[in-house]
């Protein structure tokens, strides 16, 4: 089943279920952050990043260790370019599923390939997000005693299924709000588009009035508005 269309009320409901959540910036602003998941990879990675380079737009990607072991060079070219990493898992099980030790390792793993690939302190990348969105509140526990930030999504337009680009530009123009945080994927499943729907999107948000920032950004901007 389809879950797009459900996603919104997903989102509307686990939102204020789980507040120490990143789902979403600051509503009474109009920027919002694009983020890519499964990455990186060889081929669909470059592509995205051509496009991010020409409208000169950050984002923030959620790597799996494993893609990062195998194409550390295109890990560098990603984060040399200024974009913000984050933590998607090892090798995308469900963090849901895992005991509290092989979360931890499947982290740490993680963290590990980026330091190698990039020349980042591992400290530096504790921006989660896990696989599926899947987790049980202990999931959050834990990340938040190991110090990381889970990070979820407010617009999920289902792309790694390749509904086609035209189908997922239209979910995210129909859903994105002020703080949208738009979750595609450059891996494997839904990489093969990305580049295109990036292309797509990318000039449709700007003539709406909307900036672009990183994760980090929307940290700051709800710490400063909760504080």
């Amino acid at each position: 089943m389809p879950i797009a269309p459900i996603t919104p009320i997903l989102y509307r409901i686990l939102k204020p279920t789980f507040p120490s959540c990143l789902w979403a910036g600051c509503a009474n602003s109009k920027e919002i952050a694009l983020t890519f998941d499964d990455g990186p990879h060889p081929e669909y990675t470059p592509q995205l990043l051509d496009v991010l380079d020409r409208y000169q737009v950050s984002a923030s990607f959620f790597w799996l260790g494993v893609c990062v072991n195998r194409a550390p060079a295109v890990a560098r070219s990603v984060y040399q370019r200024g974009h913000w990493i984050g933590l998607h898992g090892y090798d995308h099980r469900s963090f849901a599923r895992l005991s509290s030790k092989e979360l931890k390792q499947s982290l740490e793993l993680t963290q590990e390939a980026i330091a190698t690939s990039c020349n980042l302190e591992p400290k530096y990348v504790r921006d989660v997000r896990p696989p599926n969105g899947l987790f049980r509140p202990r999931t959050l526990d834990l990340l938040h005693e190991w110090n990381y930030r889970p990070v979820m999504w407010s617009v999920v337009p289902e792309d790694w299924v390749r509904p086609g680009i035209s189908v997922v530009t239209q979910r995210i123009i129909r859903q994105v709000h002020n703080g949208s945080l738009i979750v595609l994927h450059d891996g494997y499943y839904g990489g093969q588009d990305v580049a295109q729907t990036t292309a797509q999107i990318i000039p449709m948000l700007i003539e709406q009035g909307y900036n672009f920032v990183t994760i980090d950004r929307l940290w700051e901007k709800l710490q400063l508005n909760t504080a």
